[in-house]
Protein backbone atom coordinates (compact mmCIF):
# COMPACT_ATOMS: atom_id res chain seq x y z
CA UNK A 1 0.00 0.00 0.00
CA UNK A 2 1.57 3.42 -1.35
CA UNK A 3 1.48 6.06 2.08
CA UNK A 4 -0.05 9.43 1.57
CA UNK A 5 1.31 12.70 1.38
CA UNK A 6 -0.14 16.34 1.76
CA UNK A 7 1.20 17.62 -1.11
CA UNK A 8 -0.44 16.83 -4.60
CA UNK A 9 1.60 15.97 -7.53
CA UNK A 10 0.87 19.50 -8.69
CA UNK A 11 2.05 20.97 -6.00
CA UNK A 12 5.52 18.60 -5.84
CA UNK A 13 5.82 19.67 -9.67
CA UNK A 14 5.50 23.62 -9.00
CA UNK A 15 7.86 23.25 -6.06
CA UNK A 16 10.34 21.50 -7.53
CA UNK A 17 10.61 23.94 -11.00
CA UNK A 18 10.94 26.93 -8.47
CA UNK A 19 13.83 25.24 -6.82
CA UNK A 20 15.37 24.11 -10.18
CA UNK A 21 14.64 26.38 -12.76
CA UNK A 22 16.47 23.93 -15.17
CA UNK A 23 15.32 20.58 -14.16
CA UNK A 24 13.94 18.17 -16.88
CA UNK A 25 10.63 16.33 -16.61
CA UNK A 26 12.42 12.94 -15.77
CA UNK A 27 14.51 14.32 -13.11
CA UNK A 28 11.41 15.30 -11.14
CA UNK A 29 9.64 12.11 -12.26
CA UNK A 30 12.65 10.38 -10.25
CA UNK A 31 12.11 12.39 -7.86
CA UNK A 32 8.70 12.65 -6.63
CA UNK A 33 7.73 8.75 -8.06
CA UNK A 34 5.69 9.56 -10.84
CA UNK A 35 5.59 9.07 -14.77
CA UNK A 36 7.71 10.93 -17.06
CA UNK A 37 4.50 11.32 -18.87
CA UNK A 38 2.51 12.70 -15.95
CA UNK A 39 5.13 15.48 -14.89
CA UNK A 40 4.53 16.34 -18.67
CA UNK A 41 1.23 16.67 -18.22
CA UNK A 42 1.02 18.63 -14.99
CA UNK A 43 3.81 21.05 -16.65
CA UNK A 44 1.46 21.40 -19.46
CA UNK A 45 -1.63 22.36 -16.92
CA UNK A 46 0.62 24.65 -14.62
CA UNK A 47 1.68 26.41 -18.03
CA UNK A 48 -1.78 26.65 -19.22
CA UNK A 49 -3.03 28.78 -15.88
CA UNK A 50 -0.22 30.69 -16.09
CA UNK A 51 1.44 29.79 -12.84
CA UNK A 52 4.67 29.19 -15.18
CA UNK A 53 6.16 30.17 -17.83
CA UNK A 54 8.91 28.10 -20.26
CA UNK A 55 11.46 29.88 -22.55
CA UNK A 56 13.87 27.37 -24.51
CA UNK A 57 17.70 27.84 -23.67
CA UNK A 58 19.90 26.02 -26.00
CA UNK A 59 18.94 22.35 -25.52
CA UNK A 60 16.79 22.57 -22.34
CA UNK A 61 14.39 24.73 -21.03
CA UNK A 62 13.91 27.18 -18.29
CA UNK A 63 11.21 27.50 -16.06
CA UNK A 64 9.90 30.95 -14.82
CA UNK A 65 7.21 30.85 -12.04
CA UNK A 66 4.61 33.70 -11.57
CA UNK A 67 4.53 33.74 -7.25
CA UNK A 68 1.61 36.37 -7.76
CA UNK A 69 -1.42 34.01 -8.06
CA UNK A 70 -3.63 32.35 -6.14
CA UNK A 71 -3.62 28.78 -5.11
CA UNK A 72 -6.58 27.38 -6.71
CA UNK A 73 -8.65 25.75 -4.01
CA UNK A 74 -11.92 28.18 -3.41
CA UNK A 75 -10.79 27.64 0.63
CA UNK A 76 -7.30 29.21 0.02
CA UNK A 77 -7.81 31.54 -2.79
CA UNK A 78 -6.46 34.46 -0.20
CA UNK A 79 -2.88 32.42 -0.40
CA UNK A 80 -0.23 33.64 -3.39
CA UNK A 81 1.46 30.83 -4.75
CA UNK A 82 5.00 32.92 -3.96
CA UNK A 83 3.99 32.68 -0.29
CA UNK A 84 2.84 28.86 -0.58
CA UNK A 85 6.08 28.25 -2.31
CA UNK A 86 8.47 29.98 0.33
CA UNK A 87 6.75 27.83 3.06
CA UNK A 88 8.30 24.74 0.92
CA UNK A 89 11.93 26.78 0.92
CA UNK A 90 11.82 28.62 -2.19
CA UNK A 91 13.49 31.67 -2.59
CA UNK A 92 12.00 34.37 -4.25
CA UNK A 93 14.30 36.68 -6.57
CA UNK A 94 15.00 40.34 -6.12
CA UNK A 95 12.90 42.20 -8.40
CA UNK A 96 15.13 44.55 -10.15
CA UNK A 97 14.55 47.92 -9.00
CA UNK A 98 13.09 50.86 -12.34
CA UNK A 99 16.31 53.36 -12.91
CA UNK A 100 15.18 56.88 -11.73
CA UNK A 101 16.51 57.72 -15.50
CA UNK A 102 13.49 55.64 -17.30
CA UNK A 103 11.03 57.36 -14.69
CA UNK A 104 8.75 59.53 -16.61
CA UNK A 105 7.21 62.80 -14.18
CA UNK A 106 4.65 65.25 -14.54
CA UNK A 107 6.58 68.42 -13.58
CA UNK A 108 6.44 71.76 -15.69
CA UNK A 109 9.63 71.99 -18.24
CA UNK A 110 12.46 74.15 -16.39
CA UNK A 111 12.63 77.57 -17.65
Amino acid sequence: MASWTFLTNHALVLSFLARHSRITAREIAENIHITERAVRKIIADLEAEGYIAKKKEGRGIKYRINPDLSLRHESYQEIIIGDFLEGLGWKRRKRKPVAEANVITAEAPAK
